[in-house]
């Protein structure tokens, strides 16, 4: 055959197959939505849409600048494939969370959703991924929306800016800014993905004035920025945090609570990149810069600019400035045994124990050892550690919006399986989320795998159903299962163990010696954070009230 043949040959292959791939997709679901047009896949079905841009990509000069609202796209959008992660370290070993994306991006602003064949004004669950806003994307397979749209609620999950590229402030950027700030890029992606849910969900088959978020540790963190947030009000309607922490966040200009300013930080990771300026930081290859600024000890958070956040979360929940929705919230018995590097190595004995706890809690030692004994220094430990980030967080969270007069729903998650057990990891950090997404057998491939037998099947389902509810109407309910009554209401909780079980008064104790803790922090212009037990510097001995 000769070369002009082959060449014809060759472009009627490549015609042919092009025309197939659109034959493919014009084959799914298609949507006509104001952002445009998108045809997407029917699995098990369930309508699922991947990879949709929400915002204008923040690449070149666009890094660390708000998110810019996307023109309306043109033609059909083929949304049969997974935008690329935003950019991140890879993981390291030994993790169990290691699930490194197959592509990454500054282009990474993009949602996914799952919605119900046939829905119209459904219930919107919007999804933030957790990953200490380092690490994580929206479309890992633990975060599957099925479960969830079988159950007729849509599932918006979102990709936002980490790292360095997404909480980066600086003198130079806040000189730009037309507000004089800089920071928050990551928490401002998340609050116009909520703008383009608000817009384009309808389209979809989503009620728009019935919009759930919900996050899980760093997600969880997201979820109390975003109720903080005056952007954010009216933009969602209820709320859940799972494993969050409110925990102390620089300042954009103040150095406060043992941190620096976040602009001061930023400045010193120029200095310490050798980057002179903001075009010198914007030239930097964006995965070799998360890299160097991993290697520098920057630590992304959102920063208190006096506009996006206006003041710390513990101070906006005690104004009760944050938004009035219902909430439900929880934590892990086993958190920090999967984050074992949070919390300090016992002592050489009990006496060392004790006496350290009373040098740091003074006339809280008592309660504190009560709540934490020496004679099992390990379990003590990662428990303090826990009920300080954690537990009080969750139950300050139920709290504060039961003051506001709205449903509160506080659970813990403590239940454990063989091969978790197995590794000391009962209970561990995100464990719930299989269960909460019904996708025990999607979870990522270093992760101690639950059985897959009836007893699993049967707690996520509850799990799910109890969700679902509360996305839905604001009241967790789960067929057959126990009544999940309010905080309000005798102070109840819901505990998840090999099934669902109702209770009341969690952790006696718990909430008021880390409350008192904080708040003399809080006093002393002390951080809070992991400095708990036998971590934590002296409490000042003035008592709080």
């Amino acid at each position: 055959m000769r070369p002009f043949n082959r060449l014809m040959l060759w472009a009627a292959t490549a015609a042919f197959l092009a025309v197939a791939s659109l034959s493919q997709a014009a084959s799914g679901p298609t949507v006509d939505a104001p952002a445009g047009s998108a045809t997407g896949a029917l699995e098990s079905g369930v309508r699922v849409f991947k990879g949709l841009p929400y915002a204008q990509p923040p690449v070149g000069a666009a890094r660390w600048t708000p998110p810019k609202p996307l023109a309306k796209w043109d033609g059909n959008r083929d949304a049969t494939k997974f935008g690329p992660a935003c950019v991140q370290l890879r993981s390291g070993p030994g993790n169990i969370y290691a699930n490194d994306p197959a592509a990454m991006s500054e282009d990474c602003l993009t949602l996914n959703i799952w919605t119900p064949a046939n829905a119209r004004k459904a219930p919107v669950l919007v999804w933030i991924h957790g990953g200490a806003l380092a690490s994580g994307y929206s479309h890992e397979a633990i975060y599957n929306g099925a479960k969830f749209a079988q159950r007729g609620v849509i599932v918006v999950s979102i990709n936002y800016r980490l790292g360095v590229l997404g909480y980066l402030a600086h003198p130079g950027l806040s000189a730009e800014s037309p507000q004089g700030i800089s920071g928050n890029y990551g928490l401002l992606d998340q609050i116009e993905a909520l703008r383009w849910v608000q817009r384009n969900i309808a389209a979809f088959g989503g009620d728009p004035s019935n919009v759930t978020i919900a996050g899980e540790s760093a997600g969880g963190l997201s979820v109390m920025y975003l109720m903080a947030a005056p952007a954010a009000r009216g933009l969602f309607h209820k709320a859940i945090a799972e494993s969050a922490y409110m925990i102390s966040t620089p300042e954009l200009r103040q150095a406060r609570y043992g941190a620096p300013s976040a602009e001061d930080a930023g400045a010193a990771l120029g200095a310490a990149l050798k980057a002179p300026d903001i075009a010198a930081l914007r030239a930097m290859d964006p995965e070799k810069l998360t890299k160097a600024a991993a290697a520098a000890r920057f630590a992304p958070f959102a920063a208190v600019d006096g506009q996006v956040l206006p003041r710390q979360l513990v101070d906006t929940f005690d104004k009760g400035e944050q938004a009035p929705v219902p909430i439900l919230t929880g934590f892990n018995s086993g958190e920090i045994r999967s984050l074992r590097m949070l919390a300090p190595q016992p002592p050489t004995s009990a006496g060392a124990y004790e006496k350290t706890i009373r040098d740091r809690y003074l006339d809280l030692a008592d309660a504190y050892l009560r709540l934490y004994p020496s004679t099992n220094m390990e379990n003590s430990i990662v428990a303090a550690t826990r009920d300080g980030l954690y537990g009080w967080t969750s139950e300050r969270l139920v709290r504060r919006q039961t003051a506001l007069g709205q449903p509160a729903f506080l659970y813990i998650f403590d239940h454990g399986y063989q091969a978790a057990d197995a590794m000391g990891l009962h209970a561990f950090h995100g464990s719930e989320l299989p269960y909460v997404f019904g996708t025990t057998a999607r979870t990522p491939p270093y992760w101690p795998k639950s059985p897959p037998i009836t007893a699993e099947t049967k707690l996520s389902d509850a799990m799910v159903d109890y969700w679902a509810s509360f996305i839905t109407a604001g009241q967790p309910i789960a067929k057959g299962q126990p009544d999940w009554l309010a905080f309000g209401q005798r102070h109840a909780f819901m505990a998840f163990t090999d099934a669902p079980h109702l209770g009341a008064n969690l952790l006696p104790g718990m909430y008021e010696l880390h409350e008192e803790a904080v708040c003399r922090r809080r006093a002393g212009n002390a951080g809070w954070n992991w400095n708990v037990g036998l971590w934590s510097p002296p409490l000042p001995a003035k008592a709080c009230g």
